[in-house]
């Protein structure tokens, strides 16, 4: 049906007889002449329409644009003067014999072009068509190569791709299932998987020692820019595993991944890893998933604040509790709105307030700074750096709220309108990889039990095991062999090494308030699996879809308003709404009575 695609024809096919197929992108009546940019995936071509050929001549008056034709004739150079050096194919153009009008089309609802004014409701209502965009485009080329070198990596390691059932059982993975009724077992319910987890330790207990799979999951949860229905990960696990060798693989996969990317995002990435701990991490930036392109961390002010006259401060420091601060480089320019913006974000945090400090004429002041003795003051600009443009911003709390609530505020000054122009000054395009490691093994709800930090099935730190038989706080303090991996203050992944001991497995089942019979109905095949020479193993997930979109968001070309690069939704084909529905299909739908009838329903 065609010779070439209408990105492929180069200056050395001038001369050929030629059929191309694809949309008309643009039409342009030049008086004697018509003009159309056709476009398929891989680019556009330049038709011209000349009046000696009289038919064919009238017959382009009619083409409007996303009209799908067939295109003959011969290539030609285009005149001297006329090139379009920012076009692959700009050298040279067809002079059309004859073409075919396969399919009309209506007006679109938005153009086909690379920026759009279109809300994300249209876009999505009307997909296929903005798909065609060349932004949309390179995004699914870009997921596409992304899965082919992960494949291609993990294969040379040894790596066996391996599909789990998509029809599984119901077992705790930290969000609510999805249910499907079963129509042969009425009144029993199968669940979309979370995750692969069980059946990828499965698969290392029957031997297979090294998998992997680009897994379709599913998590009934509420919608953020970051999060869908239905997702999809990188799924690895292996056997007879070392926290050290296991990170190392991933970090030459993840460079793989990145460095080979470059030609499509327009810039070569530059990659770090390092490796941290959850305490160091949550003491020096408050939070466990740290942006490392700048440093902007927490001290610990408590001591030099402990007797500094004012006695909101003094309270939180008699009482236990913590001072902390940071220095806010060129703070000086946020706006009031911004500040108080800061203000709410420490509250929501459970921390009562936010102190902010500038330096003027040697020494920190603000509306209350008579509070304070001028000594304490002067240790708290030396200790934190502030200079003539900086802001020293200071959380007084109890544990945690004051890491959270100061952690957050490290953030939101990264944010766009607050100083990321000057904590990120040309560090926009490094890759900051690193590991965080030595998770808490359990953690409190919002209720005050004891829940899994990230999943019943992650392995105590070796050296805590004993402490499984404590309570309380003591237990909360065991660590587990849990890691993520964080990229620019953005969680890329999480996994474990997990538990291969049913003697280890079912304390820990114990410790959160499961009975026996709970274990067994919910987990017995996993615990008889391991009565029968299960070894030790571990892996980890990568979100594919945020992995894209970070990928897309370091990419050259800057996106419209109404678009966000980050958002997992522009690298995803058909994704839902942040309402979890898919506007183009209008689904979730009612289905017939007779549906629920055959599935035992009301």
């Amino acid at each position: 049906m065609r010779s070439h695609r209408c990105g492929e024809l180069r200056s050395d096919a001038i001369g050929k007889e030629v059929a191309l197929c694809g949309w008309v992108h643009r039409r342009r009546d030049h008086g004697g002449l018509i003009f159309i940019d056709l476009r398929d995936i891989s680019g556009l071509a330049q038709v011209v329409f000349h009046p000696d050929n009289k038919k064919v001549f009238q017959e382009a008056k009619g083409l409007r644009g996303e009209f799908v034709l067939r295109v003959r004739g011969k290539v030609q150079r285009r005149p001297k003067g006329t090139e379009n050096p920012n076009l692959a194919t700009g050298e040279v153009e067809i002079v059309c014999d004859s073409f075919e009008t396969f399919n009309p089309s209506e007006t679109p609802p938005f153009e086909v072009e690379e920026q759009t004014t279109a809300s994300e409701e249209v876009r999505l209502a009307y997909r296929y068509i903005d798909l065609r965009r060349e932004n949309m485009k390179k995004n699914l080329i870009l997921r596409h190569r992304v899965t082919q070198r992960v494949r291609n990596f993990l294969d040379r390691e040894g790596f066996i791709d391996v599909e789990t059932p998509i029809l599984t059982k119901s077992t705790p993975e930290g969000a609510r299932d999805f249910l499907v009724p079963s129509r042969l077992s009425p009144g029993t319910f199968y669940a979309l998987p979370q995750s692969p987890q069980l059946f990828k330790q499965l698969l290392m207990v029957s031997g297979l020692d090294r998998y992997f799979q680009i897994s379709r999951c599913f998590r009934d949860e509420d919608l953020r820019a970051d999060r869908q229905l239905e997702f999809t990960q990188i799924d690895i696990e292996m056997s007879f595993p070392e926290e050290k060798t296991f990170f190392e693989l991933m970090d030459r996969l993840l460079k793989d991944v990145f460095e080979n990317a470059s030609d499509l995002i327009g810039k070569k990435l530059d990659c770090t890893f390092q490796r941290m701990t959850y305490q160091e991490a949550i003491d020096r930036f408050g939070a466990d998933s740290p942006d490392l392109r700048f440093g902007v961390e927490l001290q610990d002010l408590t001591d030099l604040l402990r007797d500094c006259g004012f006695k909101a401060f003094e309270s939180v420091a008699s009482s236990g509790g913590r001072i902390l601060g940071i220095n806010a480089p060129g703070g000086v320019k946020l706006s009031g709105k911004q500040i108080e913006k800061l203000r709410e974000e420490v509250k929501e945090r459970g921390a009562p307030d936010i102190a902010s400090f500038k330096y003027e004429k040697g020494e920190l002041v603000s509306p209350f700074s008579h509070f304070f003795r001028k000594e304490s003051l002067a240790k708290v600009q030396k200790k934190l750096g502030i200079g003539q443009h900086d802001l020293a911003l200071i959380v007084a709390a109890k544990d945690p709220f004051n890491w959270q609530a100061l952690g957050r505020v490290r953030d939101c000054l990264k944010e766009k309108n607050y100083l990321e122009d000057v904590l990120l000054k040309g560090k926009e395009k490094e890759c900051r990889f690193v590991w965080i490691i030595d998770f808490p093994l359990f953690i409190r709800d919002d209720e005050g039990n004891i829940v899994s930090s990230h999943h019943p099935f992650t392995a105590p730190h070796p050296e805590d095991v004993p402490r499984l038989e404590k309570t309380g706080e003591e237990l909360l303090a065991v660590r587990s062999r849990a890691y993520d991996l964080v990229l620019n203050g953005i969680e890329l992944g999480s996994g474990s090494v997990r538990i291969h001991d049913r003697g280890v497995q079912e304390k820990i089942f114990e410790k959160l308030k499961l009975s026996k019979q709970e274990q067994e109905s919910r987990f017995g095949f996993l615990l008889k699996a391991f009565q029968y020479g299960a070894p030790p193993h571990g892996g980890i997930a990568f979100g594919l879809d945020r992995l894209v979109a970070i990928l897309v968001d370091f990419r050259e070309e800057k996106f419209s308003d109404t678009e966000q690069a980050t958002s997992i939704r522009e690298v995803i084909a058909f994704p839902k709404t942040q309402k979890g529905s898919c506007p183009l299909t209008i689904a979730p739908s009612d289905v017939p009575r007779e549906k629920l009838k055959e599935l035992g329903l009301k």
